[in-house]
């Protein structure tokens, strides 16, 4: 693999003159798969790359690869209880999604296609991987604005048969972003 970047490990700059270099299977080893090829893609291919093996390491919302892939998670959490808790897919009624935070969620995720298809043609990774994090930054806030399963005795309604379904779009537009990354989705973290 070639990487046409200057990149530094923990501040310091590798040097293959200096003998202070990385080879990728170490790193791979050392920071684990999702963490390193994710951070590859992350940056532009033509500016200097600086890993932080400590962040990557930590399972924290300050790990870019973190970030999205709890994000990613948490979608299949939030449809496990919906299950347990009876909110079917049997209602799909958009007008009724009128928070301010399920609007920014749903025009984010239209975006989906057109990043993908510019960062196609301009070659450029790191377009994908950026949208994935400002998703996550706006389905954590959905997530803690909007109830998708009714508390208490209310009784379940539409909008969370929609929310449901807005959940389960966010989850999908992860699992196709992390899965264009080469990055895993898991279900559960």
């Amino acid at each position: 693999m070639l990487i046409g970047q200057l990149v530094s490990v923990g501040g310091a700059r590798l040097s293959k003159r200096a003998g202070n270099i990385i080879e990728m299977d170490d790193l791979r080893e050392w920071l684990g798969t999702d963490a390193l090829r994710y951070s590859l893609e992350r940056s532009p291919a033509d500016s200097p790359l600086a890993l932080d093996p400590e962040l990557l390491q930590k399972r924290t919302n300050d790990n870019p690869v973190f970030y999205v892939q709890y994000a990613h998670a948490r979608t299949h959490n939030v449809a496990r209880n919906a299950a347990d808790s009876g909110v079917d897919r049997s209602e799909f009624a958009p007008e009724t999604l009128t928070h301010e935070t399920e609007g920014a969620l749903l025009g984010a995720l239209q975006e989906f296609p057109r990043i993908v298809a510019f960062a196609a043609e301009v070659r450029e990774p790191h377009r994908v991987a950026r949208y994935l994090e400002e998703l996550a930054g706006l389905y954590h806030r959905w997530y803690d604005n909007c109830r998708v399963i009714p508390q208490g005795d209310d009784p379940i309604e539409t909008v969370h048969r929609t929310r449901l379904w807005l959940n389960d779009a966010a989850g999908q537009v992860f699992r196709n972003g992390l899965d264009l990354l080469g990055v895993s989705a898991p279900e559960r973290m």
